[in-house]
């Protein structure tokens, strides 16, 4: 089971992954943080990724129409967000967690040699093995 550091690592191989990080998003601070990121700062593409998560997750059009009890009070009530520009994607996948989960990586994919369905594939067991704590 990786921890942090070996997640965003393995983030890293991901076809066209240019950053990677762990990032809280109750806080907006990256946990972990590998490669490079828009703008060159990554405390800063952190702490804009994570509103962006938060304004989701706490929006009920977004989160599963199961009844109230199909999932665990842990579960994040988002698996992902695909965010698309000229000549990038960004996925927000969120982490699963013992705890309150409020925590999601964040890979950043060039578009040009980017996949994003592997992406989506990888980051989704990424998400399932990480041990964080």
């Amino acid at each position: 089971m990786p921890g942090i550091d070996e997640c965003l690592l393995e983030a890293m191989r991901l076809p066209g992954a240019r950053g990677a990080a762990l990032v809280d998003w109750t806080s907006g601070l990256a946990l972990g943080a590998v490669g490079e990121f828009p703008g060159g700062d990554h405390e800063a593409a952190a702490a804009e990724a994570a509103e962006v998560a938060r304004l989701t997750a706490e929006q009920r059009a977004f989160t599963p129409d199961d009844g109230g009890g199909a999932h665990a009070p842990a579960d994040p009530p988002v698996e992902d967000l695909i965010i698309s520009n000229r000549d990038s994607y960004h996925v927000l996948r969120f982490v699963p967690t013992s705890f309150d989960s409020s925590v999601f990586l964040h890979v950043w994919l060039a578009r040009s040699d980017g996949n994003l369905a592997l992406a989506r594939i990888r980051l989704g067991e990424m998400a399932g093995r990480l041990v964080l704590g």
